[in-house]
């Protein structure tokens, strides 16, 4: 009799950090390790945020291995720095593999990705596992099923029914998920982003129909911004650029080497003839799309680079229309703002694609329906997705007849636990915390560092130093007072004399009664002019006194 639990490290309340665990009997297989991005306010100097690996760290002679469903930010970019707390088999499709093997050099891993196909079973000791092919915004996306002996444990990853796009390496496999349902499953873990969404993504995830009028009404350069990982909007620009003979310059490098690796898989003939190269581009052309791409807030900084002049290639003109086709996703809204606010500034025709207008690829309500009606699971697990979009999707469920009992809403950390087939517990818990990467090191996870970053941009800082004698304790120098972004010293010196003379008259007290300590002077002075100054600003900056003590010789 096997024991199944099901449990992510992520992905669950939030959008990004997708994280899956899957644990049969003793083994434990993951699915997908990506990023989310900070809350620009709350997380200052934050470049992105990871799952918390403890667990899998502390069972990590239980980990089988960990499949990557597709090349997205939100469920790769954090296998770097799980591979170097464990060695464990990765496996992905070919042009995922290709993007991971990018990423594992940016971090000086030595790692080979095992290659499998989009519909493929693969035997990993007893456990079988099978792929099978999705639509999404990227190409080579698969979901995962793992068989056992109640029925299949599917994950869907992200996907939407489109049956006029007929590139086999984006086309979705229908038969495949009436072959599941056939066979059984156990439980059917599936995307919510799009929950909320009435009747189906397709058609209305295209964005050929909104660019096409502009390329027929413009004649001047167009500017268009997009996801770098989005690959059927590339595409989607490239085949109108096509169809109207206009040329093509990419401005990320990484984009086009995505666009080779396509074409050298055979998924796509790209264009040559049309492509410029950005160190070819001259800025007197005026038949030319300029494709901004990046990921999360870098498309919307470099767009914004060349608005305000400040770009060694670029230089935009009043007759240029700019076109922004990167919806703002959580953590970009503020590079997202200044970008559209600075593109006004110069003048140029800013048509913005809204998020209403064009849908994401995520499934909506009835691609979802689609799907619970082809698999009939036994148990339904809606993921991916902040919580009002978990219940949303739970709601879907409900309305194909579904009972609460067979819907598991959980929260990241929860296992939900099978025994004989059947839900028997979703009481035990983990406890998590986010792990926040600062460059390429992790941030203290207690917050300190941001809790200081936050003082600094708000309250500013007031350093204040002196020279002690290291033998008498005499004071020898100072004090020196530094204020930024606090008070402006030349209105406020009797405030600046005041925390000097706090400092001192500290130490100078600490001395006489003997209970003088370097360490403790400067707290408690740290404490005494932080009352000050509240009482006298309103204000909490930072305090940093600093006792230099000089040892002389005799």
């Amino acid at each position: 009799m096997q024991k199944i639990r099901l449990m992510a490290l992520g992905g669950l309340d939030e959008d990004g950090k997708n994280m899956f665990v899957v644990e049969i009997d003793d083994a434990i297989y993951i699915v997908d390790a990506g990023l989310k991005y900070p809350n620009e306010t709350e997380q200052l100097g934050i470049e992105y945020i990871i799952p918390d690996f403890t667990y899998l760290i502390e069972n990590k002679e239980r980990v089988k291995a960990i499949f990557i469903t597709h090349g997205h930010d939100d469920v790769m970019m954090a296998l770097p720095h799980l591979l170097k707390e464990i060695d464990l088999p990765v496996y992905a499709t070919a042009l995922t593999a290709k993007i991971l093997q990018d990423l594992f050099k940016r971090h000086k891993i030595k790692k080979p990705v095992t290659i499998i196909k989009r519909r493929d079973t693969i035997k990993i000791g007893k456990q079988i596992v099978y792929t099978f092919p999705v639509m999404q915004s990227i190409a080579d996306g698969v979901g995962i099923s793992f068989d056992t002996e109640y029925g299949q444990i599917v994950f869907t990853s992200e996907f939407i029914v489109d049956y006029d796009f007929m590139n086999p390496a984006f086309m979705m496999d229908i038969n495949a998920f009436f072959e599941m349902g056939q066979k059984g499953v156990l439980c059917l873990l599936s995307e919510s982003a799009g929950a909320s969404r009435v009747g189906y993504t397709s058609p209305r995830h295209r964005i050929s129909d909104r660019i096409e009028p502009i390329l027929e009404a413009c004649e001047e350069r167009i500017f268009i911004t997009l996801y770098k990982q989005n690959l059927f909007r590339i595409i989607e620009v490239l085949d109108l650029a096509k169809r109207y003979d206009r040329r093509v310059m990419f401005y990320d490098d990484d984009q086009y080497r995505l666009l080779h690796y396509m074409e050298e898989l055979g998924y796509y003939k790209v264009p040559r003839d049309l492509i410029i190269p950005r160190s070819d581009f001259n800025n007197a052309d005026e038949d030319v799309i300029c494709v901004i791409s990046g990921s999360g807030n870098e498309v919307f900084k470099l767009m914004n680079k060349i608005a305000i002049g400040d770009d060694p290639y670029v230089e935009l003109r009043s007759s240029d229309t700019v076109i922004i086709a990167s919806p703002v996703v959580p953590g970009t809204e503020k590079e997202a703002s200044n970008m559209e606010n600075d593109l006004y500034k110069e003048v140029v025709s800013v048509i913005k694609i809204k998020a209403k207008e064009v849908l994401s690829m995520h499934a909506s309500i009835e691609d979802l329906k689609m799907m619970l009606f082809m698999l009939k699971p036994k148990y339904y697990i809606p993921v991916k997705g902040d919580f009002s979009k978990l219940i949303a999707n739970a709601d879907i469920a409900t309305s194909m007849g579904y009972k609460p009992d067979k819907i598991i809403v959980l929260d990241n950390g929860q296992f939900a636990t099978f025994e004989d087939g059947r839900l028997v517990s979703t009481r035990d818990f983990i406890e998590l915390s986010e792990q926040m990467i600062d460059g390429n090191d992790k941030l203290d996870v207690q917050g300190m560092v941001l809790k200081d970053r936050e003082t600094l941009s708000t309250e500013g800082a007031i350093v204040v130093g002196v020279f002690l004698n290291f033998k008498t304790k005499e004071i020898l120098g100072g004090p020196d007072v530094q204020s930024r972004g606090v008070i402006y010293l030349k209105d406020a010196d009797y405030i600046v004399n005041q925390v000097g003379n706090i400092l001192m008259n500290t130490i100078e007290e600490m001395v006489q009664n003997g209970t003088y300590d370097n360490i403790q002077t400067r707290m408690e002075a740290k404490e005494r002019i932080s009352r000050y100054i509240l009482k006298e600003t309103g204000k909490r900056p930072m305090i940093l006194p600093a006792i230099v003590e000089i040892n002389f010789k005799d």
